[in-house]
């Protein structure tokens, strides 16, 4: 009887697998990747600020209104790491698709519309050309305007501390009641979204910054979330996806 030849673990075909040669299944197929689980860079001590400085009834109010209330509500995910590990070898950058022996699959906006309870149509998420076209020390001026907070010197690129930001709003968590002007209500609620953004939604490998500028490496996210500009009618599936 004749046996098949051996199977090759490699993809058949590689002519547009051009980030083959960094991905993770190349060095697992050599042998060379040790066999812990993957960890994520994210900051989960979101939560404990959020537990330790709960929302205020006007704040819920506010964030229910963005539609993105129902992310604070879920709280830290319990993630299984070994089966995310297990599927970055089958994820391909190229397309974003997973290539698992079953077929192909990816993220579809209806997963995060479930997941998330977050739109799938209305306006699409971008970053106008004014803001790209900021100066750090503009966008912070901006930043103070909506927020009433501006990290102190122009130094530091495009990104701003989260830990500064989570310290702001415990200076300011006593002071929020039935009884504070609106215009207060809003600020804190941009500070709230910031740090979801920041810690959940979008985090990036500097793990203690948020971007506060979009350019070709980050999310187009601070602009409507800053300046709070219809933001429960935007298509934030698509920008989490």
């Amino acid at each position: 009887m004749d046996f098949p030849p051996p199977a090759h673990p490699g993809p058949a075909e590689d002519q547009l697998l051009v980030l083959q040669g960094n991905h993770r299944s190349s060095f697992v197929w050599e042998g060379q990747l040790p066999m812990q689980p993957l960890r994520p860079r994210r900051l989960d001590d979101l939560w404990e600020f959020i537990g330790e400085h709960p929302f205020h009834a006007r704040i819920v109010a506010r964030l229910q209104a963005t539609c993105f209330y129902t992310i604070f509500e879920l709280g830290r995910m319990q993630l299984d790491w070994s089966l995310i590990t297990a599927l970055v070898e089958w994820w391909r950058p190229e397309m974003h698709i997973f290539h698992l022996p079953t077929g192909e699959a990816t993220i579809t906006l209806e997963d995060v519309q479930v997941l998330y309870g977050l739109r799938v149509d209305g306006r699409a998420v971008a970053l106008p050309q004014y803001i790209r076209s900021m100066t750090r020390a503009q966008f912070l001026d901006m930043m103070m305007h909506f927020t009433s907070y501006r990290p102190q010197g122009d130094a530091g690129g495009s990104r701003v501390a989260l830990s500064a930001i989570r310290d702001h709003m415990a200076f300011l968590h006593p002071d929020i009641t039935g009884e504070m002007e609106d215009l207060h209500i809003e600020r804190y609620t941009r500070l709230a979204l910031l740090l979801l953004f920041g810690c959940v939604l979008f985090p990036n490998t500097s793990v203690s910054k948020t971007l506060n500028k979009t350019s070709s490496e980050s999310c187009p996210h601070t602009h409507p979330t800053i300046q709070m500009k219809h933001p429960s009618k935007s298509t934030w599936s698509r920008a989490m996806r």
